[in-house]
């Protein structure tokens, strides 16, 4: 199997809403983006499926040495790896914006518990703003402030996936919402890690879903007018995110610690066709 083969399996087995605007995009800028979202996959399964920490951060620290080689004159080992240096190479893609994405799965490795919402916004950085500056690099922009949109993009996406799956991580005996937050709020974390709602816990989902929601509308208010068109394919993935953060605040916000709300396929391909034609307004 070619890596770029591998890439796109390991994208389609996800499903995810990250590909919703990418369908749209030539077939390189298709390519590269199916490539970083392998490399965000894989990743991801480090921490995800790891049952041992220290068999975890070997392997975290594999991909960093593989990484290396990405930038250097020896192919790497790993396919997505070998694809990666094929995309690096034609958008220009900086190592410290992919190495920073193995930091935050470094993080999720040392901490399960955030204390304020500066020390969640790093996470966010790690995590998702990063990929948000690699995908407007894929995109092409003239203005380099659209960095700070796609930065901005990606901690509201981040935010909207950390509500989403509030439950789950908690089941992980993970907490990402700021204890800060439920403190404010009366709420122990005890009872997040029981999936035990109340009063407080409704209160501060709806907090959290207001501050993901003005996110959003900040990240749009710095994408500069010249690179609104190149930026498109970004701009769908957002708007399909948007409407599962609404999704969540109609079924009620205190349901997360339940199950976990998906936006079906149809749907997603509706908002993707709907943002290419006539943007996104959050």
């Amino acid at each position: 199997m070619q890596p770029l083969d591998y890439c796109r399996r390991k994208a389609a087995e996800s499903k995810s809403s990250f590909l919703s605007g990418f369908k749209f995009l030539p077939d390189a800028k298709r390519d590269a983006m199916t490539v970083l979202y392998a490399f965000c996959r894989e990743l991801d399964d480090v921490v995800d499926d790891c049952a041992e920490r220290h068999v975890a951060q070997a392997t975290l620290d594999w991909w960093r040495s593989d990484l290396e080689k990405v930038f250097g004159s020896r192919m790497p080992e790993h396919p997505v790896n070998q694809a990666l240096k094929q995309t690096v190479a034609q958008f220009a893609l900086p190592h410290g914006e992919l190495s920073e994405l193995i930091d935050g799965m470094q993080m999720d490795l040392d901490q399960a518990r955030y204390q304020t919402f500066d020390e969640l916004k790093l996470y966010c950085r790690r995590a998702a703003g990063v990929v948000g500056c690699l995908i407007a690099r894929i995109l092409g922009f003239s203005n380099p402030k659209t960095l700070a949109y796609a930065d901005k993009t990606g901690l509201a996406l981040q935010l909207t996936n950390i509500i989403r799956d509030v439950g789950e991580d908690a089941r992980n005996g993970r907490i990402y919402l700021p204890l800060e937050d439920l403190q404010r709020f009366g709420v122990n974390e005890a009872d997040v890690l029981r999936y035990k709602t109340s009063p407080g816990f409704a209160g501060m989902m709806a907090f959290q879903i207001r501050r993901a929601r003005e996110t959003y509308r900040e990240a749009l208010a710095l994408l500069p007018s010249e690179d609104k068109k190149a930026q498109k394919a970004g701009l769908v993935m957002a708007a399909v995110y948007y409407a599962l953060l609404g999704e969540i605040e109609r079924d009620g916000g205190s349901n997360v610690l339940q199950y976990k709300i998906a936006l079906p396929p149809p749907r997603k391909k509706r908002i993707a066709l709907k943002t290419w034609l006539f943007g996104f307004n959050p």
